[in-house]
């Protein structure tokens, strides 16, 4: 049923039904009931038919909404699964031109690393393809669970201080959220040289943050390349979810990366 559908329905249907009981009253009831008797009887009538269409809206209009979000996520889930496989292409393709070129000048060693390098991409993305958040549970236990994975699979050490509460994420905004982390660890593993890294979230009335920073080499910020580094895809997905991102140097010498959003007062 559209919209406009219940829009008109909700105009004509209380008209045809309260204004067709006062005629019927005034032309057949009057002799019956009195004035005031009538008047009950139609305050009752209108609160019953009043309460009955807005449970029959609401319902409907619940559906729509359900089915809506639904809709939402699994497009939110298709858009991650196209990022993860042109991710993918890119990476296979750029190692096997330089696979390519390695053979041909006769350098094993450098072929040896290409073959590596693919083995890491295709091993990357089957991991990431896996650990999309598209199953049940909440968003703890998802990043929990794939953080476990992901320091079997690098052998760097995670310790994560996640206490995120349920709700406050649409199904949309868990996927932008999960890709930025992917990315991050991503990040880790392969440009830090790091034995340990870090991932909490902090969530106050004020606002939300989610803070990812490891022990590792840490980079040149002024050299930093966003394509190279994915900097750019994290910024995107925080801004589509109304964040701002920061990228910075850690403490413990590593990289810092920050995800904030305001909430508005």
């Amino acid at each position: 049923m559209s919209y406009r559908l219940i829009q008109m329905l909700t105009v004509i249907l209380p008209t045809i039904l309260i204004g067709g009981f006062e005629f019927f009253r005034h032309d057949y009831l009057l002799g019956h009931l009195s004035m005031e008797t009538g008047n009950v009887f139609i305050t009752i009538l209108t609160f019953v038919l009043s309460l009955l269409f807005s449970f029959w809206v609401f319902h409907i209009i619940r559906i729509k909404n359900d089915q809506l979000a639904e809709e939402q996520a699994k497009r939110a889930v298709y858009e991650e699964r196209e990022r993860l496989a042109h991710e993918l292409h890119d990476g296979i393709a750029q190692s096997l031109f330089f696979l390519n070129v390695k053979l041909k000048q006769g350098d094993l060693v450098a072929a040896s690393r290409a073959v590596s390098t693919i083995d890491h991409h295709v091993r990357q993305a089957i991991f990431n393809l896996r650990s999309t958040p598209e199953e049940d549970g909440s968003m703890n236990s998802r990043v929990a669970k794939w953080m476990s994975e992901w320091s079997s699979f690098t052998g760097i050490d995670v310790e994560i201080d996640l206490e995120i509460p349920n709700g406050i994420f649409t199904v949309k905004e868990e996927v932008q959220i999960f890709a930025i982390i992917q990315e991050a660890f991503a990040n880790i593993r392969k440009h830090s040289m790091s034995t340990q890294a870090h991932i909490d979230f902090k969530d106050t009335q004020d606002y939300w943050q989610l803070r990812i920073w490891d022990n590792g080499c840490g980079m040149d910020l002024a050299l930093v390349s966003d394509r190279k580094y994915g900097i750019s895809m994290m910024k995107e997905r925080a801004r589509q979810v109304g964040a701002d991102f920061q990228i910075n140097n850690s403490e413990l010498g590593g990289t810092e990366i920050i995800v904030t959003k305001e909430r508005k007062k």
